[in-house]
């Protein structure tokens, strides 16, 4: 069997000017990066921004487990399908990170037949966004030290610095570090703490932000700390907002590039969806909605993350009205829910499915919330039987729900045609009436249940008192009325990893609160997630390697 990666440079990619024809986007509004990659041109909006909008799919997934449920491989897979349907798609991606890339995740290309390629170079450095991001979220801390060693006129203080410094790696002994150490003209010393690149503000700012003047605007109200007085310091306060804006001013443009069939894919902007919000940016999907009859775009993680997020933060922000959702869900990751271990998965076990299809249940019961229509579909594995795969189907059509088997991982756009006709049927039977889970004008406690009780299934919610204490000082502060930004591990409904299926009569713990006033919502930090993650006893970094061609082997 093939892995993803020589599947990958086995592809007859085309140059991405044909790509870009099938969009009706006109070669003067590309700007190369070799001959498969191109950044779309500022120009290219103000000629599209009249047309009308096509139809806008969220894909999503159950919690992801150890045995995988091929969310990104299903929406790559699906924009194929209705290339060969005769349809107009494109679809709209997050860019992967370096860190889950060496880390244990790999990479975030899709997988087997349903690709987005160049896959080596999506996977490392594209384009360079996330280094610019890096670079800007980093020049704002330099210049804030800088400020507090210079006779800090604002007033900072250094107990209550809250912008911390940023990498795209998975580095865990650079989450609480010391600063300034050394002579005293090498700093003041205090405590810092770095963050990995995609849970920047940055990153959230640039995948929000409707174009430059927005961007310049977001990354003025940044509170990087607090003065004496309690009061806010922002990135405008320290005249950082041109420097940062001149790093991203190339990074705020959407890439394009294309599926293994030739498909085009934008993709833009990559935070995680467990500690950040989850979405490419406002501006490649509303690109998409402009230059295709559908858009085709995913949420990172289960749906309790990435889709709440896509639905209360983004669609609520960028004014984007999803038409229907595309549940993805594996027999496996279902058994595994029941309490099958992983090297048991590829039996039969109907007792286990029953038990672990909750979880299922929750994330479709969760969509409806959002009066949004919702397909689910199974992604197929070999080892699936035919009792399990009936069990799964008609135990979605009894929650009213359509469904379909794809197989794109094996058969490319082929294997996706069941779900891009039913997807089609959806769209044109059933009216999408979407509308957020909650009122953005609650208080930031009153959102924080909404979300945890609603869509996690909490009985209950507890703060730690620094959390309260944070509450009361941002509502106070007038950043009380935006979206809830929850960060919660990716693996549970619940706030704990190892509670699988759809637990229940558990609490949500809130540890920190924090605002990204830029970003424009509050952050609520549950249990033990990390802003910073670490690397495995086994990182996937020790198996890459490139030859003495340059050829690059063992990324996945």
């Amino acid at each position: 069997m093939k892995s993803d990666i020589e599947i990958a440079q086995e592809a007859k990619m085309i140059p991405i000017r044909e790509i870009a024809k099938q969009l009706d986007i006109d070669e003067e509004n590309l700007e190369y990066y070799g001959k498969y990659k191109a950044k779309l041109s500022d120009d290219l909006w103000e000629q599209i921004k009249e047309n009308p909008d096509g139809k806008l799919v969220l894909v999503t997934a159950i919690n992801p487990t150890p045995a995988g449920e091929g969310k990104t491989t299903t929406t790559v897979g699906l924009g194929q399908a209705m290339g060969k349907l005769g349809k107009k798609a494109a679809i709209a991606l997050r860019e992967p990170s370096l860190g889950p890339c060496f880390g244990i995740k790999g990479g975030a290309a899709g997988g087997g037949y349903a690709q987005a390629v160049p896959m080596e170079d999506l996977n490392l450095h594209f384009t360079g966004d996330f280094h610019a991001i890096t670079s800007a979220n980093n020049l704002l801390a330099a210049m804030l030290d800088n400020h507090i060693q210079q006779g800090n006129a604002l007033r900072i203080d250094t107990n209550q610095v809250v912008w911390k410094r940023c990498v795209d790696m998975n580095d865990r002994v650079l989450r609480n570090i010391v600063v300034g150490m050394g002579r005293p003209t090498d700093g003041v010393v205090r405590e810092d703490h770095f963050i990995i690149s995609v849970a920047s503000e940055i990153m959230a700012i640039l995948c929000l932000a409707e174009n430059r003047r927005d961007l310049k605007e977001r990354l003025s109200r940044i509170i990087v700390a607090y003065d004496y007085d309690g009061r806010p310091v922002t990135a405008g306060q320290l005249n950082a907002v041109g420097a940062m804006a001149a790093l991203l001013n190339d990074a705020i443009k959407p890439n394009l590039i294309q599926t293994l069939e030739n498909t085009p894919v934008l993709v833009h902007g990559g935070p995680f969806a467990n500690i950040a919000h989850g979405c490419n940016s406002v501006r490649a999907t509303k690109t998409a909605l402009k230059l295709a009859d559908y858009a085709i775009t995913e949420a990172g993680f289960g749906a309790d993350l990435g889709a709440e997020k896509f639905f209360d933060i983004k669609c609520r922000m960028a004014g984007l009205k999803p038409d229907a959702v595309v549940l993805v869900a594996t027999v496996r990751a279902l058994k595994y829910n029941g309490g099958v271990s992983k090297e048991e998965l590829n039996l039969e076990n109907l007792a286990a499915l029953k038990k672990g299809i909750v979880n299922l249940e929750k994330h479709i019961e969760n969509i409806a919330k959002y009066k949004v229509p919702c397909v689910v579909t199974l992604n197929r594995f070999v080892t699936d039987t035919e009792a399990e795969l009936a069990y799964v189907k008609d135990f979605c059509e009894e929650h009213g729900c359509e469904f379909a088997l794809s197989e794109v991982w094996e058969k490319g756009g082929e294997g996706g045609i069941a779900l891009a006709e039913k997807l089609l049927t959806t769209l044109e039977t059933k009216e999408s009436c979407f509308e957020p889970v909650y009122d953005e004008k609650q208080p930031i406690s009153a959102k924080i249940e909404k979300i945890a009780k609603e869509i996690y299934g909490a009985a209950e919610v507890t703060y730690s008192p620094a959390a309260e204490q944070a509450i009361r000082r941002l509502e106070k502060l007038g950043y009380g009325q935006t979206p809830v930004c929850m960060a919660k591990n990716q693996y549970s409904l619940s706030d704990d990893p190892a509670k699988l299926g759809r637990p229940a009569d558990f609490s949500i713990n809130i540890r920190e609160v924090y605002v990204s006033a830029g970003a424009g919502f509050v952050v609520a930090i549950t249990g033990t997630v990390m802003t910073m993650p670490g690397l495995p006893s086994s990182p996937a970094a020790e198996h890459i390697d490139v030859d003495d061609n340059g050829k690059i082997i063992g990324l996945s």
